[in-house]
């Protein structure tokens, strides 16, 4: 009877009757016959077997891999980052201040927040789709340690031809999540060998002349 450890209750096996040593519990919790029927063993262990299953679900579960990642904002005006759709891999991070990012050229802008990420993910600044596209302003540096707690800041580079003005509000990145493999690298006098062996960019392809 998997419940009754969660009571300040008394067994009498012999008399085979549950004594709660609480008012609250007498008075709540028993709602009928203050007596201990015997179950079979086999039944037992099954209902002990699906209470700890459902613990094991409950710290384990959907929840359990969901936690909330922290972050604060530097100044009234800055915008924490959000996603553009429930399904949408990345959030979208808005521009803290204004600034040109000149033509073939590139600009440091600053979101006014730092984030506390949990120690095995990193984020990874991306372009956003629509700002790549029509003014071919994209991303570097995009890498933010989980160790990490300075303000988060984007560097932009414009590949077109013409500069790009950045306004304090505008959504001009985002932001992905994603794990860490914190493992050590170790090193060896030889690799395994493989069919590919050492050969590099474009070994795959055709050979052309």
């Amino acid at each position: 009877m998997p419940w009754l450890r969660e009571h300040n209750r008394t067994i009498d096996w012999n008399d085979k009757r549950i004594t709660f040593n609480r008012e609250r519990c007498t008075t709540w919790c028993l709602h009928s016959s203050p007596i201990a029927y015997a179950i079979p063993e086999e039944e037992a262990l099954e209902e002990n077997l699906i209470t700890k299953f459902s613990k094991v679900q409950a710290k384990n579960g959907p929840t359990a891999n969901h936690q909330s990642v922290r972050v604060k904002k530097l100044s009234f005006e800055a915008k924490v980052a959000t996603k553009g759709s429930g399904k949408a891999a990345g959030h979208d991070l808005y521009a803290n201040e204004g600034t040109n990012v000149p033509a073939t050229g590139q600009a440091m802008v600053g979101t006014g927040i730092p984030i506390g990420l949990l120690h095995n993910i990193y984020e990874r600044i991306a372009p956003r789709s629509s700002l790549a596209v029509k003014h071919r302003l994209m991303t570097n540096a995009g890498v933010i340690d989980s160790d990490y707690r300075g303000e988060v800041k984007m560097v932009l580079p414009d590949l077109g031809d013409q500069s790009y003005r950045v306004e304090k509000g505008d959504r001009i990145a985002q932001l992905i999540m994603e794990k860490i493999d914190h493992r050590e690298l170790q090193e060896v006098v030889e690799l395994d060998d493989i069919e590919r062996g050492n050969q590099g960019f474009g070994s795959c392809d055709t050979t052309m002349d």
